[in-house]
């Protein structure tokens, strides 16, 4: 049976793996371990960063992701970013991500403060763009354009 819980600040390590895994396999990109794991750490330090969610079963966590915060003037309400997404290789096409994406929408319902969510997948990622639509997202309106430090 898998459930879904926000992480708790122990959880940071798998987190951290799950991240370094998911920039390898999806981008290519080595990421830092020691800048990766500060950064992680730090949104358990400081909950305005954001939020991870788990999923888990018999106390393995078998995925997860992030939730970030931006704030909408159009619709006067934070929009939910999920970012850092991640599910072990094993448990994957078993519906896991689609029980975290449903509980950060039932998040976003119960609350009068979010007004919906947004991603952003790397253009090359076709097999998480069919799983988005297939959840009812659309990646019509907007292309996400990014300047980054070295």
């Amino acid at each position: 049976m898998i459930t879904i819980r926000k992480a708790r600040p122990d959880d940071w390590e798998t987190i951290t793996y799950f991240q370094l895994r998911m920039a390898s396999e999806t981008e290519g990109i080595q990421l830092d371990h020691a800048v990766l794991s500060e950064g992680v750490r730090s949104v358990f330090a400081q909950p305005s960063k954001g939020f991870y969610l788990v999923a888990e079963n018999e106390n393995q966590i078998l995925g997860s992701l992030m939730v970030t915060f931006e704030w909408s003037d159009w619709r006067n309400r934070q929009i939910y970013w999920i970012q850092s997404v991640y599910v072990l290789p094993n448990f994957r096409n078993q519906g896991i991500y689609r029980s975290l994406y449903n509980y950060v929408v039932s998040l976003a319902e119960q609350s009068d403060e979010v007004g919906g969510i947004r991603l952003y997948v790397d253009r090359s990622n076709l097999s998480a763009q069919q799983v988005y639509s297939r959840l009812g997202m659309n990646g019509e309106h907007y292309q996400v354009f990014e300047w980054m430090k070295p």
